[in-house]
């Protein structure tokens, strides 16, 4: 089976497994997508859910973002981590969209990459699922560790990593393949402990059985200690 057949019948068996996977972050206009997706970055969809409402109660679309204090913002994003340099890329988006764009998301490549804040993965998550636009493959941490774990890429380097993919697999199914093995990449192929012994994808992987699971550490005398005390100890006071 040739590499490109391979990711089809692991496309199909995605779409199979996770028929009504969609885009997990919660959003109402193409703004709020931009802004849920720069939030992600390094931070669970869940945690950034969990925000968002907040923030966009408060300061529902680009004009109000951009004319914001930044504090504000920032306290409003506290959780999500990164936040100074978050709330910084936010605003600063916002504001070239209102200056450049007359308050509306672009619906370029060039145009979204041209915002602070914004990589390719942010502008596929926003083309694809705003507008309905497949301009590339959306690669996070989930797609290139699974991608490469199922020997469709060699690469590590994101950008790289979607230049293999896209011509592997139908452009219109291009979005999908990402959602759909983000939610596999959670479910079942996890970063220390992929389930192989449970995974439908297995007799396409050439992975599958030979990821060495995460060792578990036995806990120090003192963080045991620590633990059966509900995590009372008392530091020792020392004099010189």
């Amino acid at each position: 089976m040739t590499k490109k057949k391979r990711a089809i019948a692991i496309l199909d068996r995605l779409k199979t497994l996770y028929p009504d996977a969609t885009c997990s972050l919660d959003y109402e206009t193409p703004v709020q997508l931009l802004v849920a997706t720069i939030l992600s970055a390094q931070c669970t969809d869940e945690r950034v859910n969990m925000v968002t409402p907040a923030l966009f109660a408060q300061f529902p679309d680009a004009a109000a973002l951009a004319s914001a204090e930044i504090e504000e913002i920032e306290q409003l994003i506290r959780s999500t981590g990164f936040y100074r340099n978050k709330a910084k890329n936010i605003q600063g988006a916002c504001r070239r969209i209102m200056e450049a764009y007359g308050g509306e998301v672009p619906q370029t490549m060039e145009d979204l990459l041209s915002l602070p804040g914004v990589a390719r993965k942010t502008a596929n998550v926003v083309l694809a699922n705003a507008f309905g636009i497949n301009m590339g493959v959306t690669v996070d941490t989930h797609v290139k560790r699974l991608s490469y774990r199922l020997g469709l890429t060699k690469q590590t380097d994101p950008v790289r990593v979607e230049r293999d993919l896209m011509p592997l697999l139908p452009r219109p199914d291009w979005e999908n393949w990402s959602i759909r093995l983000i939610y596999h990449g959670r479910a079942v192929c996890m970063a220390r402990n992929p389930q192989c012994d449970r995974c439908q994808l297995a007799d396409l992987c050439p992975s599958a059985n030979k990821v060495t699971p995460a060792k578990k550490v036995a806990p120090t005398k003192a963080k045991a200690a620590n633990s059966r005390s509900g995590g009372r100890l008392r530091k020792t006071a020392t004099t010189s």
